[in-house]
């Protein structure tokens, strides 16, 4: 089956998750080093104020903090982390599919070129998407995001011995007694 973006969606860029727990709080999307620089310069010329935290850093000393950064995350406006900056739900514009149009969509990160495809081998999609839930799986039309997620895989090998992980300290009010923040080693 080939994959398409469902009719009036844009859950993808509305909706971020929890991950790898609550703890860490919610998510944004996944910025790498040399896309941050662009996203930051194309949020000046919309006129929108961003939010871009690290993400995942490495270091040779599990005594210290990250030494590099692997990746950064670009949090979404509300106060809970949803919904990207980028994505355009005032207008009254729509995508070609019906859904809220992205104000940098032939200039979007790596990440969102990825989505829904999580792995490659095997295929394996976001079970969250809407096509996906519908439709279980998908093997046509997926070539521009298999190659996306290959350039990102590059980007965040490593042989470094410590992985560190960004907790956000953003995500639900309910949650809020759960959340942590700052730099915490993959165990």
């Amino acid at each position: 089956m080939e994959f398409r973006c469902i009719d009036e969606c844009s859950q993808c860029c509305i909706e971020r998750e929890y991950y790898p727990n609550k703890k860490f709080g919610k998510i944004g999307v996944l910025i790498l080093p040399e896309e941050k620089e662009r996203i930051e310069r194309l949020a000046k010329m919309n006129s929108l104020d961003i939010k871009i935290l690290p993400r995942i850093g490495i270091s040779n000393d599990r005594n210290s903090t990250p030494t590099k950064i692997l990746a950064y995350q670009m949090m979404g406006v509300e106060k809970n982390g949803n919904t990207c900056p980028f994505l355009d739900t005032q207008s009254g514009d729509k995508s070609p599919h019906n859904g809220f149009p992205c104000k940098i969509y032939n200039d979007r990160p790596l990440a969102c070129r990825t989505y829904p495809l999580i792995e490659s081998d095997p295929i394996t999609l976001d079970e969250k998407c809407k096509f996906c839930k519908e439709h279980k799986t998908a093997d046509r039309n997926l070539n521009s995001e298999a190659e996306s997620l290959l350039k990102i895989k590059e980007q965040m090998d490593t042989d470094s011995p410590f992985i560190w992980r960004f907790a956000t300290e953003i995500g639900e009010t309910e949650d809020s007694n759960m959340f942590e923040s700052g730099w915490f080693l993959e165990e």
